[in-house]
Parts: C-alpha cells; structure tokens; sequence
C-alpha cells in the first residue's frame, strides 16, 4: 500500500486507505465477499486489463492480481455477482489512448470468480459492434447490456442469456426509431449509456438525450416502451447518463455526465424524481451544486480545469455485499471530488459530506487537459468502506465519520 496522497480536503469523512495499483488507475468498480475476507475488483481505463485488491483491512489493501485484457480496446466496466464476472469490451473513443488502425475486440468477457484473485474465462459475447459499456448483471442467467449492434446508430438495450456461458445469446433487444439505420434524423444523440438497472419487472434505462426510460420486461422476448422522461436541451450533451430506482421509496436518482471541460457546457444535473406513477415520471428537486472548501482558495470548481459536474452514483445491484439504503446518496463529481447527501426528504436533498482527492502529480492518461483531480467512481460496501477511483491515480478508501442508523423511509 502506498502513503494517502495530501493534501486532500474532506468534511464528515475520514480517510482510512490507499493503494496506486501499481500505476494503472482504475474506472469501475465491483466487490465480492468470499469466506469473509472481501475482494474489489476494477476495469481500467488508460491500461488494458482488470485488478484485484484484497480490501478486507482497507487501511492495507492487498494488491493480489491484474489479469491482462486484449489490446486497443476499452476495458473500463465490471460486474461482479454470484461468483462470475461480466467485464465489458468497447472500442477506445478517439482521443482517449486506442488507435483506429489496430484490431480491437469488443462485447463483453464472462468470468468463473469462485477463486477470487484467479478469474477464469468462461465465455465472450460479440456485439458485432462497437461493443458494450455499462452493464448490469446481479446474478442468475442475464446480463442486460449497453451495447452496440449492426443497423443501429450508437448504443442500444440487449438482453442476454448466459446460462451456457460458452455460448451466450441474445433474447431480445430494445432501441429508439432514430436509432435503426436509415431512419430520419434530429441531431439528438440516443444512445443507452447503461446499466439497464433491473428492478422486478422493470428495467431503468439512462439513454442520453432520449432522456430516461423505464421498460416493461415482464415479457423478456419483448421489452415494451412505459415511459421516457426528457431532459433534452437543459443538460449536457451527453444526456441522462444514470437512472436509479429506489424501489422501497417509488424515488429514483437521475443525472447527467459532464464532458466538456471548464464548463464549457449546459448546466449539469443531478436529483430525484418521483415514480409513484412510473407513466409519468417527473423530477421533483435537484442536489446542491457543490462549493469549493475557503481553504481551496478557489471562488467556483469552473476554475479549477478538468471537467466538474456529475458522473457516477453508488449502485447497490442487489449484491449483499454492497451497502443498500435509500437515505443516502454517493456521487462522483469530477474535479469537486466524491459528495454525499442526504435524502430522506426527497424534496431538499442535502450535501453532508465530501471528499476531494489531492490533484496528481503524475499523468498517466491523455485527460484532462489540465491535470487536476478527476474523481470517476464510487461503490460503498456493506460495512461502510467507500471506494472512489480517480483517472490519474490509484484507489481511495474512506468513510463517513457520522451518520444516523439506517431507517427504512416509507414511499414518498
């Protein structure tokens, strides 16, 4: 384990661990726990390939493996869930670290995790594409998949069987009339970023600039359209990159992605929306725009470089090894590093905690331009120990100096 990089600025959080993965940062993240010692798992995005650390003392993670994956491609998303491993393959976005004149692979990889720190490699799902994203899988024989498909403009929902993991196939597919080739265009870029989180019946999916869809999967070989709740023009061009049902409350948790950085960009958003009608979904409050800390010196996170705005929420996807209450709120936020809030009353969400790692001092990737923190994602496991992973540095583990026991909170 290397010393926690300084300095760092933090309210309600204190700081237990950090490893730097041997120089490869991490994206992704995932937790297994195994005979009571607890293993997390990471895709990488400057470095072709996954970890593993060993994180049962997350005041001394354990660095156990780092299977390599196939050249000029994205390996930046894990699931892990029931002893296998979906770890999706994508090609690398122009500017990112690929190059457009090399083979690349692409679909996703399906992993026998039983020996924790020894993956092996059970199947491969081709797309035929550009490959997948973000995925979900929980468990049991289907991965509901971001990805991309032949006559089909970016990415679009899959369902997949993996119970012959040696030969998984599609059951059925989900897409927006823009999406099929040929068909009229209006410059809105539909595209479903993933994960399809799957809740009963229902399959939540974040879809860009066609906003966030919710999808009737009763019948699996036939996902039906229920609603869409749009955010076209008010946010980022990216569009709604994450939909998180918080079923026991009929809430969500929605927001968008800041890509450009120095915002140069439509506002970014990130709140709750109310799904007691799941017809017709409406946003009812928005987080508060995070402020640097005084001692930072710095009048906004503009300023600072790099982008700043949402990314990526804590997803519970039903693993018992991950924390799962509906009073809490983990995000990621890029330069503002990871903010916490609290929820229970869905109408004024309230900013308790943050962490903003140090800026790097060694870059590793070709973003941002400006090197400066850039927090990506955040999984809280069951006991409370949260990971974030950041694009030039290794794996922070922290948690939450107080917090109040954890109350079922009715619906809204």
């Amino acid at each position: 384990m290397a010393p926690v990089p300084i300095p760092h600025f933090a309210h309600n959080v204190e700081v237990l661990g950090y490893h730097d993965l041997q120089g490869r940062p991490a994206f992704k993240l995932a937790v297994q726990e195994v005979n009571d010692r607890w293993y997390l798992y990471m895709g990488h995005l400057w470095h072709r390939g996954w970890t593993i650390l060993d994180v049962t003392d997350p005041a001394s993670p354990e660095h156990l493996n780092f299977v390599s994956g196939p050249e000029n491609t994205w390996t930046i998303q894990v699931q892990v869930a029931e002893g296998k491993m979906i770890t999706a393959l994508e090609r690398i976005a122009p500017g990112w670290g690929g190059s457009e004149n090399r083979e690349h692979s692409e679909g996703f990889l399906i992993w026998d995790v039983t020996e924790p720190a020894r993956p092996r490699r059970l199947g491969h799902y081709p797309t035929r594409s550009t490959g997948t994203h973000r995925n979900f899988y929980d468990g049991g024989s289907l991965v509901h998949v971001a990805g991309g498909a032949p006559g089909y403009d970016k990415k679009i929902y899959q369902i997949v069987d993996i119970s012959n993991p040696a030969n998984p196939r599609e059951i059925s597919r989900f897409w927006l009339p823009e999406q099929e080739e040929g068909a009229p265009k209006t410059g809105a870029r539909l595209s479903c970023h993933g994960p399809a989180h799957v809740e009963g019946t229902r399959a939540y999916l974040p879809y860009g600039e066609g906003g966030g869809i919710i999808v009737d999967i009763s019948d699996l070989s036939r996902p039906k359209l229920l609603s869409q709740l749009l955010f076209r023009g008010l946010c980022s061009r990216q569009g709604i990159h994450t939909y998180l049902p918080l079923p026991r409350r009929a809430l969500a948790l929605i927001n968008d992605e800041a890509i450009q950085e120095n915002g140069n960009e439509n506002l970014n958003l990130a709140g709750i929306v109310d799904l007691r009608d799941e017809t017709d979904p409406r946003i009812i409050s928005l987080f508060p725009q995070p402020v640097p800390p005084a001692e930072s010196g710095l009048k906004n996170f503009f300023e600072k470089g790099g982008r700043f705005g949402p990314h990526n929420q804590h997803h519970p996807n039903h693993q018992s090894c991950l924390e799962d209450r509906d009073d809490l709120a983990y995000l990621s936020y890029f330069n503002a590093g990871l903010r916490v809030y609290d929820i229970r009353d869905p109408r004024t969400p309230r900013e308790i905690a943050y962490f903003i790692p140090p800026d790097p001092k060694q870059r590793v990737g070709t973003k941002p331009s400006r090197l400066v923190v850039q927090t990506e994602d955040v999984l809280v496991d069951r006991r409370g120990f949260i990971y974030i992973s950041e694009k030039n540095q290794g794996i922070y583990i922290i948690r939450l100096k107080q917090i109040w026991p954890y109350e079922a909170v009715c619906a809204t």
